[in-house]
């Protein structure tokens, strides 16, 4: 059980449901809770599970959130679903399911300055579309996944869900495999495609001449190249979330920041507490990821969580008087998502967002 959702909030219906969950934790005596005001409390749940040595190669996992796929990452065929299904599972260890049919995606080339796993995953689910990948499974492949770091596959397979896929996997790499060996997890079975895996559909880029990608409002379907969004202004740049809000992600958007001061009201959230712990330790041109942040007029929470990702009780950032347009390094961006519902919500990598709060508008970096 995992408090991440309107945590610290004043919502008295948002307090109900983690006073429900304490009195659940407690009749059940169950092992795993992470409660909010505690020491036990992770932050946002998708990354709290890796952290927590939760996700593993080859076992089906089941979460109440649809973002549960970023599990993926590690060769885990993970879903969401929705309370009942949850119930079942609870009572019975069993779940009904059927086998999707797959959709394998090759990412090639090499990758430009400036890009990272979130274009190449707003650009997927713009050409696909929210429905393209209705129940199937997202298999992601290719010498650039291969080589990738395991925040960005986390951010690859996040997304999955967002073109309609039932879940995004991968075969687990090194980086991957490292992380489970520093958790002391070594009981689990590598799945890897049949050389005769019939696919639905193959889907290949090359990207190495990929420009960064953003999804305009109000779908993470609605997707341009940033150079059809030169110049255009922004009030509000939101970096966070179980996408956009791990150690790699505030790296990234420090690096752009450093030395230099925001135009725009900005906000970072890290995902979990232990992201806030590695920005402090790691560095940027000498001093903390944290500190570069606060220097540059960045406001940094000192707590993880799902925050404005997605909006809701009345105190939560981004609920406002007037519409706003903000660049959020989140998952989602229809009408309501972080707050009003004029608001326009733009998805963009950590280092775009981090040009644009820079600037006060979009450019190439």
């Amino acid at each position: 059980l995992i408090a991440d959702h309107f945590v610290y909030t004043t919502d008295t219906q948002a307090n109900n449901n983690l006073e429900k969950m304490r009195n659940f934790a407690d009749r059940k005596a169950v092992r795993h809770f992470y409660d909010v005001g505690t020491p036990d409390y992770k932050g946002v749940c998708h990354v709290a599970l890796a952290e927590g040595g939760h996700s593993r190669p080859g076992e089906l996992m089941v979460g109440t959130d649809s973002h549960t796929v970023t599990a993926g990452a590690f060769g885990t065929f993970a879903i969401g679903v929705g309370n009942t299904d949850a119930a079942l599972a609870l009572g019975t260890g069993e779940i009904l399911l059927k086998v999707p049919a797959s959709i394998r995606v090759e990412f090639k080339g090499t990758m430009p300055a400036g890009l990272t796993a979130k274009d190449l995953i707003l650009k997927l689910v713009g050409d696909l579309g929210v429905a393209g990948a209705t129940y199937c499974a997202l298999e992601f492949g290719g010498s650039v996944i291969e080589n990738m770091s395991l925040d960005e596959r986390m951010t690859l397979c996040n997304m999955a869900i967002e073109c309609g896929a039932k879940t995004g996997l991968m075969e687990p790499n090194q980086a991957a495999l490292q992380y489970l060996e520093e958790r002391n997890i070594s009981e689990f079975k590598i799945i890897q495609p049949d050389d005769e895996a019939e696919y639905q559909q193959v889907i290949e880029y090359d990207i190495t001449d990929m420009e960064p990608q953003v999804a305009k409002p109000s779908s993470p379907d609605n997707v341009v190249p940033i150079s059809e969004l030169e110049g255009q202004e922004v009030d509000r740049v939101y970096l966070g979330s179980c996408t956009g809000g791990k150690l790699e992600d505030f790296l990234r958007f420090a690096e752009v920041v450093a030395g230099q001061k925001v135009a725009v009201e900005t906000y970072a959230v890290p995902a979990t507490q232990e992201v806030l712990r590695q920005i402090i330790i790691h560095k940027v041109n000498g001093i903390s990821i944290y500190e570069c942040l606060i220097e540059a007029g960045v406001k940094v929470a000192t707590f993880g969580g799902c925050a404005a990702c997605c909006g809701g009780p009345k105190d939560t950032f981004g609920r406002v008087n007037e519409a706003i347009r903000v660049v959020s390094t989140t998952n989602r961006n229809f009408p309501g998502r972080m707050g009003h519902k004029e608001a326009s919500v733009y998805l963009a990598s950590p280092i775009t967002s981090a040009q644009v709060a820079l600037t006060g508008s979009f450019s190439k970096l």
